[in-house]
């Protein structure tokens, strides 16, 4: 095994450029493990980590046991941005319960309980306010400057790999903190116009809410595509899932994503040739270009109602939903090509009362960032957000 895995190191480092290998959970904890055993340096050990992805979620878990296996905060950032970018997903299948799948009637009555609990309870949430600190891990690159106008500290990460420009592999960014309100379950914006240049600073904000989990479940219920799909562990509880998906004729998922460029030039351009130079007041001794053409860019939203797939993790005796996962079904020709959500539910205190609230989500985008989807080629930038909500109160403070 410790010869597999050190010549896999090998067979990364001689590749020409950054091509992600694939492999599973167990994989990944191999992995670490002889690269522990061979005594390789944090930095190598996250250099390593970029270029591979996962095939299976690294669930909090599974990733608490890499610990031991862990030397710095190189590596600790890596296999963040791996959890992350597996939030969506299914655990390795040894993790899974090997409970039998419910009969018709206990899916049916599953399902039947979730509702009661989304219109009963969740929808029926009092006014909340919550403190929001997310964490962006980006690639494509360098550093955020102080003239980005993004809040928050910001460390910028650095490498030894040896490859041509290491910011091109996804990497910690920044952090924010925001203060957020919540209205019967549902995130509001911001009230306050956000002035952050986006896509001229290098970024993308995502400018609408996380999904609702009222809207989602009932227009899954609407489609009527909600299937069976597993029995899984979320903090310990078994959970079944349910997959399902929304057309767009029936879909009300929006979209609005900030910001992508419209380039435009104005003005004259006159074309000389050796012959012509002369009238046209060109330099001579060949052809060139004469003129007063100026380049604009313009900088816009991204914004579609999209259709949409996704999963419910679901208690079967209460119907309770801690889980949410939104996987919009974008087209190659949208600068936005991916945008999943991934929403954890948990129970909060709030003074003498205990709520089911949003307590984390996990948000993985790709974008065009030049906003050319038209063309034979382009680049991708992927952004990956993952958030917490700390400090839950009612709206009055009390």
């Amino acid at each position: 095994m410790k010869r597999h895995f050190a010549l896999l190191i090998v067979l990364f480092a001689a590749l020409p450029g950054w091509s992600a290998k694939t492999i599973t959970v167990g994989q990944l904890e191999d992995m670490l493990r002889t690269m522990q055993m061979d005594k390789k340096s944090d930095s190598e050990i996250a250099d390593a980590l970029k270029q591979v992805q996962l095939s299976e979620e690294l669930t909090v878990s599974r990733m608490n046991g890499l610990i031991e296996y862990v030397p710095g905060r190189l590596t600790t950032e890596q296999i963040y941005v791996l959890e992350a970018r597996s939030a969506d997903l299914a655990p390795p299948a040894a993790d899974l319960p090997k409970t039998a799948a419910p009969d018709a009637a206990a899916l049916k009555a599953m399902l039947d309980k979730a509702q009661s609990y989304v219109d009963g309870v969740y929808m029926k949430l009092p006014n909340l306010t919550v403190t929001k600190t997310t964490v962006r891990f980006q690639d494509n690159v360098e550093a955020v400057v102080a003239s980005s106008g993004v809040k928050g500290s910001v460390t910028d990460v650095v490498t030894n790999s040896g490859f041509v420009n290491p910011a091109t592999f996804i990497h910690y960014i920044n952090s924010s903190e925001d203060a957020v309100a919540i209205d019967g379950g549902v995130e509001k914006p911001p009230a306050a116009k956000d002035k952050t240049p986006w896509g001229a600073n290098r970024m993308i904000a995502v400018q609408e809410p996380d999904p609702s989990l009222s809207m989602v479940f009932h227009q899954a219920q609407e489609a009527g595509t909600m299937q069976w799909l597993r029995w899984q562990l979320v903090n310990g509880k078994q959970v079944g899932v349910f997959s399902f998906s929304v057309p767009k004729k029936r879909a009300h998922l929006a979209i609005n994503v900030c910001c992508f460029p419209d380039v435009t030039q104005a003005g004259i351009a006159r074309f000389y040739t050796a012959t012509s130079s002369a009238v046209l007041g060109g330099s001579g001794g060949g052809g060139g270009v004469l003129g007063n053409m100026q380049t604009n860019t313009d900088w816009h939203n991204f914004r579609t109602i999209a259709p949409y797939r996704g999963q419910l993790f679901i208690e079967p005796n209460s119907g309770i939903v801690v889980r949410m996962i939104v996987e919009p079904e974008l087209k190659l020709s949208d600068v936005v090509h991916q945008l999943d959500t991934r929403v954890d539910y948990g129970p909060v205190q709030v003074g003498s009362s205990t709520y089911i609230v949003p307590v984390k989500t996990v948000l993985n985008t790709v974008v065009v960032p030049n906003g050319d989807s038209q063309a034979g080629t382009y680049s991708t930038r992927c952004t990956l957000f993952t958030s917490e909500y700390k400090g839950y109160q009612t709206a009055s403070g009390k």
